[in-house]
């Protein structure tokens, strides 16, 4: 009877290392192909993994709560027969597997099958081979100096270049998953806090905390969701230079829309709020300021460039017990008023669910947090890193306002935003925020 040993895979976000959450199966457990073994916790989201194998459960070799590394053997399956044509995350075309953004048939890179997949599942020896053939690693030589200033050993590095190769943004994404901030806290090593340096120039040191009192104070890692936001922040924080803007809005009229909308038949079954009409507003003011949607890219060379995007990937900014997470409605701009409602919708339960995928996160091109739902009335958020602007929506309350000369009550919130004023000047700025306020002022303009 043969024994198959199954190793934690690259889930296709090239990270390095995994937390083991809730294991699916015991020792002794007959499963089958494509049945859930374990659930895993990445940097970017929860994911299920599928067994490629069938047979009985062996030997659990990490248990619930440790953080393994990519590559690193997790379970035994004896008597195990891997699918016809099953993964090593590569079909016959060559092309990387992936994971299903609502975890269906979900084939994951490195192993696993699904439905017309047409690959197969890598034999020792070969996965020997491309360990030693990642030895001639494709990099360009500016590539390769950063990833010597930084530590990075190149083969260690999964890239993401068009034609295989790795690049800047590989190496600096895997130092800061290995070790960049966690080095930050190592007061004796100089070589260590230079590197460290080049990635976050301006990250402010850190204070020595008192010892922890028994039954007073508790400890609580940091990993998983919460270690890339805090990593994702610190980069953007220190990399980006924020500016912020803000101004009250007399949201009267949005809120009118929203009675009305969820009194409509064709909004019956779905959820509808003021964030709705928030971001429909976001994606009418991008349209008129595109600059509040591109990307500053520090390329390879040394130089730099502004990259106008011209759609609309719109992030909406979700707490969970996780940790802060950012996926976004992509193409946003394409959607109709319904369609962006139901979008809100279904991002917002997964996101509580715990059951975004790393693709949902990926590709935004501007964010709204809506800090209105904890009270608060405004702030100066932190661009999500690859972007260039985050609109905050605060509380909407009535309060004293002059209408016509004459003060009444009306709903009024506050529109504020942080912009990267290397990517936009202060017009754009100022153009952008006003355009949001006046569509939450007179929702009408929206028919224009």
């Amino acid at each position: 009877m043969s024994t198959q040993t199954f190793h934690l895979p690259d889930v296709g976000e090239g990270l390095t290392e995994a937390e083991i959450v809730q294991w699916r199966v015991a020792p002794g457990d007959a499963v089958a192909v494509n049945d859930v073994l374990v659930e895993i916790e990445t940097a970017k989201s929860l994911v299920e993994l599928p067994s490629p194998f069938a047979g009985t459960v062996g030997e659990l070799l990490a248990p619930e709560g440790e953080t393994v590394t990519v590559g690193a053997p997790i379970i035994t399956i004896a008597g195990a027969a891997s699918a016809p044509d099953a993964a090593a995350g590569r079909s016959e075309h060559g092309e990387p597997a992936t994971a299903s953004a609502e975890g269906e048939g979900a084939v994951l890179v490195g192993y696993g099958t699904g439905a017309g997949a047409t690959s197969r599942r890598k034999r020792p020896a070969e996965r020997t081979e491309t360990v030693r053939a990642s030895v001639g690693v494709v990099a360009k030589p500016p590539v390769r100096k950063l990833a010597r200033d930084l530590g990075v050993t190149l083969a260690d590095v999964s890239p993401s270049g068009p034609a295989g190769e790795v690049t800047r943004d590989d190496v600096v994404r895997h130092a800061e998953q290995a070790s960049v901030f966690r080095n930050i806290a190592t007061p004796d090593a100089p070589a260590e806090r230079e590197r460290t340096i080049a990635v976050a120039p301006a990250s402010a040191p850190t204070a020595s905390a008192p010892p922890a009192v028994a039954g007073r104070e508790e400890a609580i890692p940091v990993k998983g969701v919460r270690k890339a936001t805090a990593s994702g922040m610190v980069r953007s924080a220190y990399t980006a230079p924020h500016v912020s803007v803000w101004t009250d809005v007399d949201a009267t009229r949005t809120m009118e829309l929203v009675k009305r909308l969820k009194a409509s038949p064709d909004f019956a079954d779905i959820k509808v709020s003021p964030l709705l009409i928030m971001a429909r507003a976001v994606i009418w003011a991008v349209r008129r300021t595109p600059m509040v949607g591109a990307a500053w890219v520090d390329k390879e060379d040394g130089s730099a460039e502004i990259r106008v995007r011209n759609y609309v990937n719109l992030g909406i900014a979700a707490a969970t017990p996780r940790g802060l997470l950012v996926p976004n409605i992509k193409d946003a701009q394409d959607l109709s008023m319904r369609e962006l409602a139901r979008a809100l919708e279904k991002l917002t339960l997964t996101a509580r669910e715990g059951r975004t995928t790393p693709a949902d996160q990926q590709g935004g091109t501007i964010t709204i947090t809506n800090i209105g739902v904890f009270g608060m009335d405004a702030g100066t958020p932190i661009i999500n890193p690859g972007e260039s602007g985050i609109v905050a929506m605060g509380t909407i309350r009535q309060k004293p306002w002059v209408v016509d000369g004459e003060v009444r009550p009306r709903f009024v919130t506050t529109v504020s935003g942080s912009f990267d004023h290397r990517v936009i000047d202060g017009d754009g700025m100022s153009r952008f925020v006003a355009d949001v306020a006046s569509i939450l002022e007179e929702p009408a303009l929206l028919l224009d």
